[in-house]
């Protein structure tokens, strides 16, 4: 290329493909269609990574038994006694969809806050 170096290769290509100004519009349109395509990717990938986590942390949750310390009753009148336990299914907020083992009529709305007040449920 002797000492022209990249300057020839940018006018020869500029050249073939109908001057500087297309060759410029070509490279940043070139430019925007990988990045929007690279974008797009990642966020999906994004999006299934954090949707498989959720349901991970949410399998691990229901798998593990709470005990109840102290006896109370909620706001929503469901009464506990010390020695029940419990699975935390799902958490809205600062609600939890919970089953009580035994009770045929689970599962239940309870807050959190009054399960940690209760039993040996920590709120994260």
């Amino acid at each position: 290329m002797g000492n022209l170096g990249w300057y020839q290769l940018l006018t020869t290509m500029a050249k073939k493909v109908g001057g500087p100004k297309k060759l410029i519009g070509l490279l940043v349109g070139g430019g925007a269609l990988l990045g929007g395509g690279a974008v797009a990717g990642g966020s999906a990938i994004k999006k299934k990574v954090t949707s498989e986590l959720k349901k991970k942390k949410k399998t691990e949750q229901a798998a593990v038994v709470h005990t109840v310390n102290t006896e109370g009753t909620s706001n929503e009148g469901l009464c506990f006694k010390a020695g029940d336990k419990f699975k935390v299914l799902d958490v809205d907020g600062d609600a939890g969809l919970i089953e009580i083992i035994g009770d045929n009529n689970s599962p239940y709305f309870v807050s959190l806050k009054f399960l940690s007040s209760i039993s040996d449920y920590k709120i994260d």
